[in-house]
């Protein structure tokens, strides 16, 4: 097998790398509250497909911070002159970085298996969720340090990706109180970022039964750094050293505030069952950074390795994926 990361024994061990803030847990928890208190506002637009067997919506809600928050909606259409139609499962899907939530048309295949769907757009990313902080809108790249700053003085509220987590655990509160849908058969699902953000999800909205997290992101920043890999999808963690902090006086304080949105920190939360697939020569979201967090889930959990693979498409994972999400 290429060698690009530890050897597998070696991850399998591998606790991790960036800190973890001492008020980390109480920072979650109050954030919690605070999404828990908002007033969603949600908002369901009907929207056209040609799929007879599914409906399809824009949805709308009000995140942390007041953002109008976007994702598509699909669910199955109730079939004609039956009198007791039972809740069903339900699906969060997340997307990577910088990108959007996708067609509808790549939804359905859970909709015809009798699920709903619910496709996050993230924040100010290539989709149509606002992100609001400075701006409404698109804000493109950066979010990694977007809000770093405010974290390293003491507000690790302000960091863009803690409202992110937070709108995907958000959505997943939404679908499961619709009545259409079974709230103890809800499961989440997404790639790189969308890995990352399936983890955060899991772990503030507890209640999620299925995770299937695909090479993801957010994960042991430090780690990153030190493999000389903060490039691509982690280049601004070299942006913001070299322009805001070029003789690394304040490394310790970055990696600590960076603590409060690393997923192997909130990995411990997570109650649901957890499938990784993982490449093991991804130089995107090395091998190590995934196993962080993979390693500090307490659930029941397997990877489906890929030795030869990066960060791309994995042949035959989709399918596993849909077996195992079939268990909801």
């Amino acid at each position: 097998m290429p060698l690009v990361d530890m050897p597998l024994p070696q991850l399998l061990e591998y606790s991790g790398r960036n800190p973890k803030p001492d008020n980390f847990d109480a920072f979650w928890d109050s954030s919690i509250a605070e999404m828990k208190a908002i007033d969603a506002q949600v908002e369901l637009t009907p929207h056209a497909l040609d799929a007879p067997f599914a409906e399809c919506y824009d949805l709308r809600f009000t995140g942390v911070g007041g953002a109008r928050v976007y994702a598509k909606y699909l669910r199955p259409k109730p079939i004609e002159n039956k009198r007791v139609e039972k809740p069903h499962p339900a699906l969060v899907m997340f997307h990577g970085y910088s990108g959007n939530s996708g067609d509808w048309n790549d939804k359905l295949n859970y909709v015809a298996r009798g699920y709903a769907v619910a496709a996050l757009d993230s924040r100010g990313q290539g989709g149509k969720s606002e992100d609001v902080g400075g701006t409404i809108g698109n804000t493109l790249h950066g979010h990694i340090i977007r809000g770093l700053d405010n974290a390293i003085n003491g507000a690790p509220e302000k960091l863009y990706f803690r409202n992110v987590f937070l709108d995907c655990a958000q959505l997943a509160g939404i679908v499961m109180d619709f009545p259409e849908v079974d709230a103890t058969r809800v499961g989440a699902t997404g790639g790189s970022q969308g890995g990352g953000l399936t983890l955060a999800c899991a772990a503030l909205e507890p209640r999620v039964k299925l995770a299937a997290p695909i090479f993801p992101f957010l994960c042991d920043y430090q780690r990153v750094w030190e493999m000389d890999l903060a490039v691509h999808a982690y280049e601004e963690l070299k942006t913001y050293f070299r322009h805001f902090d070029p003789t690394h006086q304040r490394e310790s304080e970055i990696w600590n505030a960076l603590g409060y949105i690393d997923n192997q920190h909130l990995a411990p939360r997570i109650q649901a069952e957890v499938l990784m697939p993982i490449g093991m020569v991804d130089t995107i979201c090395p091998p190590s950074t995934q196993y962080a967090a993979f390693n500090k889930i307490q659930s029941k959990k397997s990877t489906l390795i890929y030795p030869d693979f990066g960060h791309e498409g994995l042949p035959g994972s989709g399918d596993e994926i849909y077996n195992f999400l079939g268990k909801l």
